[in-house]
């Protein structure tokens, strides 16, 4: 059995005819497809946060002890790969012509792709294998949350982004908290630490693509333009002048994610500094204050999402989102003591939820030329993520460095410069945005 947009048992589509219907012709979606998409972003984000939240910087200490910077170069280079490929899969997802539909047949390369990168991942040798495993991870798994979104576009009517943005919110503040968890587990067996996340993100893009109809796409128009070296290079361009809205709600995601990557990229070292312990230890530790964040977490998510459906209002949400973060990450700065940096842990976790969940329903209803190039654009605004997670981890030891002596590093500041990118990220969504409210 399949779901359709409605709660009405399903009906074969048209064999011609557009999949995409105009943005105030599409109907509700109903529950099926939306837990079904919901199961999705949890396996995918659970397979490509995990590693980011404790099992990278664990094969990191493994294999490179007392290098720790090491971590960010391995996490920048895997977003680098991200940035390079997504937009072109996005685009590719769009002329696709098959009888799966558009997004499926790459959903289902990509989540393949994604486990095969896990395992290297597992049994990488050198600081350089682990390199290219993360890269091959992000390329899959972070794609598979660019075409999930492309599904979003492709379905949801306004009056649902911001419920559905909500709920997928919650899932990626637990889906990276549940890795953790696991992860603290199993953190003898580097098989199992990323393993067991990436059969888990498997398993729900498997239930997603056989339960999930998508049209056939074979009797849609061909593309205008062939596929050439050129058609490689759009993927990458847009007009800040033709789409003004697009082009600054980008620009607030890009601070946002740079700001969160700047702590929480470096979150198990920070912690291991201030309780003297290794790396490795830190693993439960982690797992407790992600535990008392997930309340945070899901009123930030459902509550953003959810009011700013009621109030037909994003802009002020997003701001709210990015300065609770930016409080949480002074409070985790300036706390002497493990329970006072898990109350910051858990601000962050309220303002993360609520800016992730607004924020994808803002950048749905900007969206340029949802008919034929939703995967292309959503492609673009996943440069974003990719340029921050890529450039952050990079800059980051900088900052560490200032007023460092010996070994030690400025946490501190790091997370002072985390704290003003996310609350400059809001301002300039709440200023600069215009044509939604």
């Amino acid at each position: 059995m399949a779901f359709t947009h409605a709660d009405q048992p399903p009906i074969d589509p048209p064999a011609a005819g557009p999949a995409v219907a105009p943005t105030d012709d599409l109907p509700k979606v109903g529950a099926g497809y939306i837990w079904l998409l919901v199961i999705a972003v949890f396996g995918a984000f659970m397979a490509l946060v995990t590693p980011i939240s404790i099992s990278l910087a664990i094969r990191v200490a493994q294999l490179a002890p007392d290098n720790e910077e090491y971590l960010g170069y391995v996490t920048g280079a895997g977003a680098i790969a991200a940035l390079l490929t997504t937009p072109v899969l996005g685009m590719l997802s769009d002329r696709a012509r098959t009888r799966l539909g558009r997004r499926r047949p790459y959903l289902i390369g990509l989540t393949v792709l994604g486990v095969v990168a896990l395992v290297v991942l597992a049994q990488a040798p050198t600081i350089l294998v682990l390199t290219i495993g993360w890269m091959l991870a992000q390329i899959g798994w972070g794609s598979v949350m660019t075409l999930l979104t492309a599904s979003q576009a492709d379905r949801l009517p306004e009056s649902q982004r911001g419920k559905v943005a909500g709920l997928s919110g919650v899932v990626q503040q637990l889906a990276p908290v549940s890795g953790t968890i696991m992860a603290g587990a199993v953190t003898g067996n580097n098989l199992l630490l990323f393993l067991v996340p990436g059969a888990i993100g498997a398993v729900a893009l498997a239930l997603f693509i056989v339960f999930v109809r998508e049209s056939d796409s074979r009797h849609l128009p061909k593309a205008e333009e062939r596929f050439s070296a050129r058609l490689l290079i759009r993927p990458y361009l847009f007009s800040p002048r033709r789409n003004p809205d697009f082009a600054w709600n980008w620009l607030g995601k890009l601070l946002f994610m740079a700001g969160v990557t700047f702590y929480s990229t470096f979150t198990a070292f920070f912690l291991a500094d201030r309780m003297d312990v290794r790396v490795a230890d830190v693993a439960g530790i982690m797992a407790a204050f992600g535990l008392g964040g997930i309340v945070a977490a899901m009123i930030g998510a459902i509550g953003g999402g959810f009011l700013s459906d009621r109030f037909r209002r994003r802009r002020i949400f997003v701001l709210l989102g990015g300065a609770v973060v930016a409080i949480g990450a002074v409070v985790m700065a300036l706390s002497p003591t493990v329970p006072l940096i898990m109350v910051g842990a858990m601000l962050g976790n309220l303002g993360i939820g609520v800016f992730s969940a607004v924020d994808q329903a803002l950048m749905l209803d900007v969206l340029p030329d949802r008919e034929t190039d939703a995967g292309r654009y959503i492609g673009i605004y996943g440069f974003a993520n990719s340029i921050a997670q890529g450039v952050a981890p990079l800059v980051a030891p900088l900052f560490l460095a200032i007023g460092a002596t010996g070994a030690d590093k400025n946490y501190a500041l790091l997370f002072y410069v985390a704290g003003a990118f996310t609350l400059a990220s809001g301002l300039v969504v709440l200023l600069r945005v215009k044509s939604v409210r």
